[in-house]
């Protein structure tokens, strides 16, 4: 995912001259090199600094230039999260905040650099649109468009690698959410690495006559409230599944809705209120739940829950 946001960034920065690189000593880790070599003279490193990276990028942004500050998804925001709140979303500054290596499968690094908490901070924040995009295709084409909205962005992915499950011709919009999948008993909807999983669980609950609905939630804010109603509707039941905190994620957001509009039967795969810790992405992912074996879990649970069980 990280070479479809370094290609993306490279494809956005010639169709705009304008638009400028700033990263804090993590130039060929996010792969923003591929940028430098063909635009040396618009990167900007800052050194080891985050809350510098988005107060420098919000005062470009405001002399007219399309900023996207990049690092890890644990310095930024999780480090710098007041300054972003203050100089980028008060002042509406349209910066773009790359957190690279977000959630469990940063393996090794331990709970230091595991961005568990990184929706739940961006998400809350006015003004501020939030992204999380499935693989390296959609990443792509996130950053391509991201980079032609004048208004403050948040995307996140992950360090390990993802299967492709999208094509070229798959439709992508921020603010619009894609049914990848019909189904009449159950939606699972899921967002960034984890609709892979949400995929495999899908294919796994058909040969129990159990029709399940796919919905890839690659924007988290704004969300788009009318596809996720349709599904409480046509369903009854909803699974959420996501690489990050159950409080204040994907799952709460849905449920925030649909508690006011349309409550239905609803179970959360994330992580549940824990610290990562370090180890192999796949060893990370079965400790925590982060399955498809736990999405199927979680759909025979809601199930019995529904009217539909």
């Amino acid at each position: 995912m990280r070479d479809g946001f370094a290609e993306g960034l490279v494809q956005a920065g010639e169709e705009d001259e304008n638009l400028i690189v700033v990263c804090a000593d993590l130039v060929k880790s996010i792969k923003i090199d591929k940028f430098a070599e063909i635009f040396p003279d618009r990167v900007i490193d800052l050194g080891v600094a985050e809350q510098n990276l988005v107060t420098v990028s919000s005062g470009i942004a405001s002399c007219g230039k399309n900023v996207f500050a990049a690092s890890y998804a644990i310095f930024s925001p999780g480090r710098n999260w007041e300054q972003i709140r203050t100089t980028i979303c008060i002042n509406n500054q349209p910066v773009k905040i790359v957190g690279s290596h977000a959630g469990i499968t940063t393996g090794p690094d331990g709970a230091t650099h595991q961005a568990l908490e990184d929706i739940a901070l961006m998400r809350v924040l006015p003004n501020m649109i939030v992204l999380s995009p499935c693989d390296y295709l959609e990443t792509k084409k996130a950053t391509i468009a991201m980079a032609k909205l004048n208004k403050p962005c948040y995307i996140r992915f992950p360090r390990s690698e993802v299967p492709i499950i999208t094509t070229l011709d798959s439709p992508f919009e921020i603010g619009k959410a894609q049914v990848l999948k019909e189904g009449n008993d159950v939606s699972i909807i899921a967002t960034g690495e984890m609709v892979h999983f949400a995929q495999l669980a899908a294919s796994e609950l058909e040969t129990s006559n159990i029709s399940a609905r796919v919905i890839n939630v690659s924007t988290i804010k704004p969300l788009d409230t009318k596809v996720i109603q349709q599904a409480a509707e046509d369903t009854g039941a909803i699974v959420t599944v996501e690489d990050h905190q159950i409080v204040g994620g994907l799952g709460s957001a849905i449920a925030e809705y649909l508690s006011e509009n349309f409550p239905v039967p609803i179970k959360m795969v994330g992580i549940k209120d824990k610290f990562g810790e370090s180890g192999a992405p796949e060893e990370l992912m079965q400790k925590y739940g982060l399955t498809k074996e736990e999405i199927i879990k979680a759909v025979t649970t809601v199930l019995r829950m529904s009217a539909k069980g």
